[in-house]
């Protein structure tokens, strides 16, 4: 199934998924999109001294994701995952305290804003070395097949990661296993500085997969209630044992590489489409025309995000640096292998 980037006419309630499905996505949306802006805001100004990647113009994508998923389920991202991290449900505080380096991250503030990481919420790990969750993601999957624990794995990568071997590697293990992962390349059209037209001959990624026989679709990112149809049947077909899955949502990186990057090399034009296109307010709009939920209520989840992220950098500006001592704790392993012969 391949779904074309053209944009849907505007769909009515009845249409729509469930409202609380609806409530939730917009929720992990907007709390996405407001977290990456406070952490751009802060980062700009000398308040948050971290290298940060920026996810604006994912937002849907990374809610979607948030639906599709179960708490128990395995997710692995890349050192551009604040919206992966929220949408699987990380706490904030905890989350914006490891971007901080306080001693109250996820992390104990030694991992940073790439490597944020929280089992507890199948959150498994996020990775600064580009397309290396790709073999690790499908190293857990196999592990549920093998322990029938009904879980699935997705991975998330951008558009960069697919030109990888360990990339080509996971693809062909995943299909020959017929493993329960999804793949989900988060293809914002640039890899760092350099766009896919100038690296690839068939920028269409989802093609990559197509003789490793795997499933695979192709979605606008920007269009948020199609992304969600898209992942929501991936998910589902992985569940029920149907093998791998590859989706491709197409968006736009709606600034630099990383938060104070210049992007400068950008077309202003497609930089100011995209910008007007940006999926969160195009949600808004529609969940109002639609009359799916009532402005106040739409506002009632704007304020609720904001409260929500304005906790999370007081809690994480309030605490503590990592003692010096913690500098070689879990890093090396205290415990012993026994290998039979």
């Amino acid at each position: 199934m391949t779904h074309s980037d053209d944009i849907d006419p505007p769909r009515t309630a009845a249409g729509l998924p469930a409202e609380a499905d609806l409530e939730r996505f917009y929720t992990v949306a907007k709390t996405i999109q407001t977290c990456g802006s406070r952490i751009q805001k802060d980062v700009k100004s000398g308040t948050l001294k971290a290298a940060t990647y920026p996810v604006a113009g994912l937002e849907a994508v990374c809610a979607s994701l948030g639906l599709a998923l179960r708490p128990e389920d395995y997710l692995v991202s890349t050192y551009r995952n604040l919206g992966d991290v929220i949408a699987k449900g990380v706490p904030l505080r905890p989350v914006i305290a490891e971007i901080a380096g306080r001693a109250t991250g996820v992390a104990k503030g030694k991992g940073g804003a790439m490597h944020i990481a929280d089992s507890a919420y199948g959150l498994m790990t996020t990775t600064g070395i580009v397309g290396s969750g790709l073999p690790i993601a499908t190293g857990l999957a196999l592990s549920s097949l093998l322990a029938g624990d009904g879980r699935i794995t997705a991975v998330t990568f951008g558009d960069g990661a697919t030109s990888i071997g360990a990339f080509h590697e996971a693809m062909n293990l995943a299909a020959v296993w017929n493993l329960p992962i999804l793949f989900m390349c988060q293809n914002n059209q640039w890899a760092e500085h350099t766009p896919t037209t100038l690296h690839m001959v068939d920028t269409q990624i989802a093609g990559k997969v197509r003789s490793y026989g795997m499933q695979s679709a192709t979605v606008d990112g920007f269009d948020p209630l199609a992304t969600l149809e898209v992942v929501l049947e991936a998910a589902e077909s992985v569940r029920n044992g149907d093998g791998p899955y590859f989706v491709e949502a197409v968006s736009y990186r709606l600034g630099g590489h990383t938060s104070t990057a210049d992007y400068a090399y950008m077309p202003k034009e497609d930089l100011d489409a995209a910008r007007k296109a940006e999926p969160v307010g195009r949600l808004r709009e529609l969940l109002e025309g639609s009359a799916a939920l009532s402005s106040q209520r739409l506002e009632e989840i704007d304020s609720a995000a904001l409260a929500e992220v304005e906790d999370a950098f007081t809690f994480a500006y309030a605490s503590d640096y990592p003692d010096q001592r913690e500098a070689y704790t879990d890093v090396f392993s205290t415990e012993t292998m026994e290998i039979s012969a």
